[in-house]
């Protein structure tokens, strides 16, 4: 049987392509006849594609009728995954999958072509965004291809339950001439220097969070701050554990959680600055008990408000940009400015091996070169 492959006269840079046009049956729904059009430039490609396009058509003939639709079915599976995934990663991937399921939730699952996702991948880089910025802008290509991702995921399980014979997003990807723009717009906020690193400690050496600020300097989490109790801190034997993260999914519901990994859970040893700033703040929160009374809420973690009511990361983080607006300071994430801060307290005198362990080095050498 012959291969209807056409041969196409030579483009304006003398490229010859090669066209096909293949039925791949008709649509479950309506039973019109539904065709594609494939164009590659060499015959061998051509040929290779037509073949997997038709062995796809017969072998999808075999997968009974299934009338769940997209967003039905990813009901369905992120209730099985969510068996195995941490809450706010379920939350995450809720998130992830909602920014698609305005344009493709309503089609049936197997009625769902590759054109459909080509088409809300382009609309999403376009016009997607309604939350996080300004509505109607582009999302980010990280984004959208967190969203095609977790599509594909969920297609890859409908493919192995034999609802579906292929998975219609495989091949889907973000242009990499948009990657490639949009890198060239992206502004890129270096971190803090050693001068910015000196300015900041000097802003907030009489504020009320101040080891809360060095701790997040030194490269703590907001999350891994926000999880810890005075339990975590020995000051007589300066160390800090680091087991708890304290998470707020979505600005509403506070997520507390062991570290992902084992690598997460870390003892490290407190520099005399920051461990003089942590007594400084626990004798605070005992003035403040006594002076609140019973309004006072004793949970025991580190960082709290005058009342005793345990902060969140984004409050930590709003404080600290306040802070740097009224010091006139570039808005950065201090966790990015640990290697300026490393410098900062070597010149304060903090030993090189206790930096290494906060920057989570083997070889102290490493550590002096950052």
């Amino acid at each position: 049987m012959s291969v209807p492959i056409k041969k196409l006269p030579p483009n304006a840079k003398g490229q010859v392509r090669y066209r096909f046009v293949v039925d791949v049956g008709a649509h479950p729904s309506t039973g019109k006849r539904r065709q594609v059009t494939r164009t590659f430039g060499t015959l061998r490609e051509a040929k290779g594609e037509y073949a997997h396009i038709t062995h796809r058509r017969y072998e999808a003939a075999a997968v009974p009728f299934d009338g769940r639709t997209l967003d039905e079915w990813l009901d369905e599976w992120l209730a099985r995954k969510a068996e195995d995934l941490e809450e706010s990663t379920v939350y995450s991937y809720t998130v992830t999958l909602a920014r698609l399921r305005g344009m493709l939730g309503h089609i049936r699952l197997q009625d769902l072509a590759e054109d459909d996702v080509e088409e809300w991948m382009k609309w999403a880089l376009r016009e997607g965004r309604v939350r996080g910025g300004k509505a109607g802008t582009g999302l980010g290509v990280a984004s959208v291809e967190m969203s095609l991702a977790r599509l594909k995921e969920a297609l890859d399980r409908a493919v192995a339950r034999r609802l579906v014979e292929v998975n219609v997003a495989r091949e889907v990807k973000v242009p990499r001439n948009h990657r490639k723009a949009e890198r060239r717009t992206k502004t890129v906020n270096p971190p803090w220097n050693l001068q910015e690193v000196r300015a900041f400690v000097d802003a907030v050496k009489n504020d009320r969070l101040y080891a809360a600020f060095l701790l997040s300097l030194m490269g703590l989490r907001p999350a891994e701050i926000c999880g810890m109790r005075w339990a975590d801190v020995d000051l007589d034997r300066a160390t800090l554990t680091v087991h708890r993260t304290r998470t707020l999914m979505g600005n509403k519901v506070v997520v507390e959680k062991d570290t992902k990994s084992l690598a997460g859970e870390r003892r490290l040893p407190l520099p005399d600055l920051v461990g003089a700033a942590l007594a400084d703040f626990k004798a605070t929160q005992v003035i403040e008990k006594l002076a609140a009374g019973e309004r006072y809420e004793d949970n025991e973690y580190v960082l709290v408000d005058r009342l005793g009511r345990a902060l969140n990361g984004r409050q930590l983080r709003e404080r600290a940009y306040r802070v740097m607006a009224e010091s006139s300071l570039r808005r950065v994430r201090l966790y990015d400015a640990r290697a300026s801060c490393f410098t900062y307290l070597a010149n304060k005198g903090v030993p090189d091996h206790l930096l290494a362990r906060w920057a989570g080095h083997t070889d102290v050498r490493t550590t002096k070169r950052c």
